[in-house]
């Protein structure tokens, strides 16, 4: 079994619903092609370092996979010529790091910082 670090953005304008919805459809695709997810983050709306189809923010969801290389293919198909997605990438890891979160860490030192000041 490979890991995978698989990442989606979606569209600024996309609901809370349709976000989950998302997830949840993203979800059992990887489930039906034998794969298991781990651990899925919803990091939120970030912006983007450049406008992509005319969106300079996107909600992040990220996805930690096991399986084979055949789900990441049926993934990418789907979510190819999915219009509520604006980018996609997957990475494989040799061991995933489930204890960091990288993005309430950085807000939970802002709030740190601004009752210091």
């Amino acid at each position: 079994m490979n890991l995978y670090e698989h990442t989606i953005i979606a569209r600024q304008d996309a609901s809370p619903t349709e976000i989950k919805q998302l997830t949840e459809k993203y979800s059992k695709i990887v489930e039906k092609n034998e794969g298991e997810i781990v651990k899925t983050e919803n990091w939120g709306l970030l912006n983007l370092s450049y406008l992509i189809k005319k969106n300079k923010k996107g909600s992040y969801i990220h996805f930690k996979i096991k399986g084979k290389g055949n789900v990441i293919d049926e993934l990418e198909k789907n979510e190819a010529i999915d219009k509520k997605l604006l980018r996609y990438m997957t990475v494989r890891v040799k061991k995933f790091d489930l204890e960091a979160n990288y993005f309430t860490k950085k807000e939970q030192d802002e709030k740190k910082e601004s009752y210091k000041n």
